[in-house]
């Protein structure tokens, strides 16, 4: 069973949505009735995959495990790093691997949700690190990784945000409205995914683009290049709205994925627009902690050089996370040089601070940062060369 794809998905989420909206209209907690229905359509996901959820579980205790003990170092004053730093390894290891198993079409260590799950276990061990949380249930912690409306395609939740809203109880005016909300969104989203994406732009994916370096080709890569990457926007950006009203029915409001990306004036924007949850999480836990350690051991000549450094290192990380192929590789360090070029150019061009807020510069600033955004994607997709290929072989 595919989330948000397969129609025994759908009717099953109307079933389990039935005693939520009881308990949100009744002003009960809804999460210990969330986490038995985020258990239930778990195993449903991992039903056709055993040798996953096996994966699954041992990935699932093991996070566990090394949680309670950083944990309990933590809140016993102990703070011995190399624990956090074995557990941080722990639970990155099946991550890795599976990255690396892919590349030889192999399974390691890998299942479903993968990504988005390490990401969260990392967050929460980070933060008990840091001092950020100090307590954190074993009911919050199972919640907080199981929930099921995000599982499989994010948005990636913080944990304290994600237990706050667990433990809320609604009047009923309040579930109503985020359960209206709930719906328009999973409606919003279907529209996207299944209409938008896959039948408006489904046949601009990567598998059905073209070969060749003439003219025509190059023009139709280009064009293509384009739809791909509205067919990524709107099959990513369904899922997302998926997610966040299926969330919002059980009383969680999942943060936004996408705001308007293509409205976007430069690369920094785009990327506070574009995949927010990810975008933010590296931001936070890669990008602030690489340029802290570089400025306070003096690894570069100024702050603006390790802060162009971190963007190159943070987004060749983020395509790393998509895949070890050259194309994911390619397509992040191409985001790296482009945010580090934006950075550069912003604070030392005397020309973009004159006119920055000028609406013919703006508007121009919006062209060039679609054409990167667009080529971008055709890096993601694979069919960059198309487009190089024709110009430099002259058409």
């Amino acid at each position: 069973m595919d989330f948000y794809v397969s129609p025994s998905f759908w009717f099953l989420l109307i079933a389990a949505v039935v005693p939520a909206a009881i308990l949100g209209f009744t002003g009960r907690r809804i999460r210990y009735y969330g986490l038995v229905a985020s258990v239930a359509f778990l195993l449903l996901l991992f039903s056709v995959n055993m040798i996953g959820l096996l994966y699954f579980l041992v990935f699932l205790v093991l996070a566990a495990v090394v949680t309670a003990v950083v944990m309990r170092e933590w809140s016993r004053g102990q703070q011995r790093l190399w624990v956090y730093r074995l557990g941080l390894a722990v639970v990155l290891v099946p991550l890795a691997c599976s990255k690396v198993g892919a590349v030889f079409d192999e399974n390691i260590l890998g299942f479903i949700g993968i990504s988005y799950i390490t990401f969260k276990a990392i967050q929460v061990l980070i933060e008990i690190r840091d001092g950020i949380i100090g307590r954190l249930t074993p009911f919050d912690y199972l919640y907080f990784l199981l929930f099921f409306a995000p599982f499989t395609s994010g948005p990636i939740d913080r944990s304290r945000r994600f237990t706050d809203d667990a433990a809320r109880t609604f009047s009923r005016d309040e579930y109503a409205g985020l359960l209206s909300k709930g719906i328009v969104m999973l409606l919003t989203g279907a529209v996207y995914k299944t209409i938008l994406a896959s039948v408006v732009f489904a046949a601009y994916t990567p598998e059905t683009l073209g070969l060749g370096f003439g003219a025509r080709e190059v023009v139709a890569a280009v064009k293509d290049a384009y739809a791909y990457g509205l067919y990524l926007f709107f099959d990513f950006a369904g899922y997302s709205l998926m997610a966040i009203g299926a969330g919002c029915c059980f009383g969680i409001v999942t943060p936004a994925n996408f705001k308007a990306p293509f409205l976007s004036c430069d690369i920094k924007e785009f990327w506070n627009r574009w995949h927010i949850t990810l975008s933010f999480w590296l931001r936070d836990f890669v990008f602030m902690r690489f340029t802290r350690f570089a400025i306070k051991r003096k690894l570069f000549g100024s702050r603006q050089t390790v802060a162009c450094v971190g963007y190159v290192f943070n987004m060749t990380l983020m395509g790393a996370w998509h895949g070890l192929t050259l194309d994911y590789l390619a397509y992040g360090l191409f985001h790296g040089l482009l945010l580090a070029a934006t950075d550069i150019y912003q604070k030392r061009s005397g020309f973009h601070k004159r006119y920055k807020n000028a609406a013919w510069y703006r508007v121009a600033s919006w062209v060039v940062t679609l054409n990167l955004v667009m080529f971008g994607f055709a890096l993601f997709s694979g069919q960059a060369h198309l487009i190089t290929g024709g110009l430099l072989h002259g058409y």
